[in-house]
């Protein structure tokens, strides 16, 4: 064997063995001093020959790692990193808001992060998403069934790596369009418990946020949702109930009257930011827009944080596997093969799988109406009817429990993909997944 070659093979098992292993990071650039809880950040293979690389962020729980439930946290797109999870939805740290001066955005700790009573992993998928990447150039093209089998390996080969967490209480979760995948991932790891995974992950429920279901339904679900948000006049719904008979999608094509109210409805609409109708409808990477609305501003932010090198270096990225850091990716070849993701959630009902399901109600993509709609659709008892939840005394949002172990909440004036770092205080709620774990004096709910 010539050197060259030897070299070369050397090189080889170097890369694979740094690209399948976890590196604990105690400093990040942008925070002052050494970080306050343990973060470890790697990279799992997954595939024939491992060629997909799946970055992802451990974070132990900063209560008690070794009794406290683990919790998977995956981002929406399909094709958002989950970096965004981790520093603005639920982990320990967030990127303060102020203008931004060339230097690396400063980070700041998180009032309501859920690694005070969890351990997180968040994960970058599908491949192209945040950090991870392909290490062979050839064309992948993904899909919803595909990824449930490739995160539920990623999850198998991580807990070999860290069997200290196979009998911590496990939960699934993530946001909009993981609304797909989380429910089907559930039930691939409980059927792969009993038919060859030892020892077998334990499993307890999942957490979905504003997550799609049945884009069909949920794009039909608009219209009631802007006439309660008083977008539409009560002349127009009705006409538009009467007319399109509650089917704005496809009926419209076929019905040339229909088309015409929906056109109306568009005119009323179209400059609605349909994420938070609260927020102007703008190019989130303009100036312009940045100016108008603090909330877009953070998006540049985590870029300008994300992009930098010496970030990169500090979580271990592997050098040239990716050319720019996007917080959504929108080059991802992907099928959304998936048409509904109903009936994974009757069969993880019935297999007795608990479930907190929440909204923000100022989003009107995935509304409150659609989610509310299909939970009803499962015909379970209410055994905790409608009520408000509270944060220091304060409404936060609604709640209400079923007989399949759902619970239905609704966050108050916020869309959850982009303000949600209210949501710890709702797996504090009466049948709340984690309950026992919360602090009743500071989160009165």
């Amino acid at each position: 064997m010539s050197l060259t070659l030897k070299l070369l093979l050397l090189l080889l098992l170097v890369f694979s063995h740094h690209a399948n292993s976890g590196s604990i990071v105690k400093f990040l650039p942008g925070f002052e001093g050494p970080l306050p809880f343990e973060l470890e950040t790697g990279y799992i293979g997954v595939g024939e020959e491992e060629e997909l690389q799946l970055f992802y962020y451990f974070i132990k729980s900063e209560n008690n790692p070794q009794e406290d439930p683990l919790l998977i946290w995956m981002n929406g797109g399909p094709g958002c990193s989950s970096v965004y999870g981790f520093l603005y939805e639920i982990g320990p740290l967030t990127i303060k808001i102020e203008a931004y001066d060339g230097n690396i955005p400063s980070l700041v700790p998180s009032t309501y992060s859920w690694t005070k009573m969890a351990n997180i992993l968040f994960l970058d998928q599908p491949v192209g998403s945040g950090f991870s990447y392909k290490r062979t150039p050839i064309t992948d093209k993904s899909s919803d069934t595909l990824e449930v089998v490739r995160v539920h390996e990623f999850l198998r080969k991580w807990l070999d790596k860290h069997p200290e967490f196979f009998s911590n209480l496990f939960y699934v979760a993530g946001n909009s369009y993981s609304g797909k995948i989380v429910p089907a991932l559930v039930q691939k790891i409980s059927e792969e418990n009993y038919r060859c995974c030892k020892p077998p992950i334990n499993l307890q429920g999942y957490v979905l946020g504003n997550p799609v279901t049945n884009i069909v339904e949920e794009l039909n679900n608009r219209i009631p949702y802007a006439h309660g948000m008083a977008l539409i006049s009560d002349e127009l719904y009705e006409t538009m109930k009467k007319i399109c008979k509650g089917n704005y999608v496809f009926g419209a094509s076929r019905n040339t009257e229909c088309l015409k109210l929906i056109e109306n409805f568009r005119k009323c609409t179209d400059n609605i930011h349909v994420y938070n109708i609260l927020l102007p409808n703008c190019d989130m990477t303009s100036p312009d827009c940045l100016e108008k609305h603090f909330k877009t501003y953070k998006f540049l932010l985590l870029s300008y944080w994300a992009n930098d090198k010496r970030v990169q270096d500090a979580l271990q990225v592997n050098k040239g596997s990716i050319e720019e850091w996007v917080r959504c990716s929108g080059t991802i070849l992907y099928n959304k093969n998936m048409n509904s993701s109903l009936p994974y959630h009757i069969n993880n009902s019935n297999q007795g799988y608990r479930s907190l399901i929440y909204n923000g109600d100022h989003d009107m993509l995935v509304s409150f109406l659609s989610t509310e709609a299909w939970i009803k659709s499962l015909n379970y008892s209410i055994i905790d009817d409608w009520r408000p939840w509270l944060i220091k005394n304060q409404i936060a949002g609604y709640t209400r429990t079923y007989a399949n172990k759902m619970t239905f909440v609704t966050v108050k004036e916020v869309d959850t993909r982009q303000s949600i770092n209210q949501t710890r205080a709702l797996s504090c709620s009466n049948g709340g997944l984690m309950a026992s774990l919360c602090n009743r004096d500071s989160w009165p709910i």
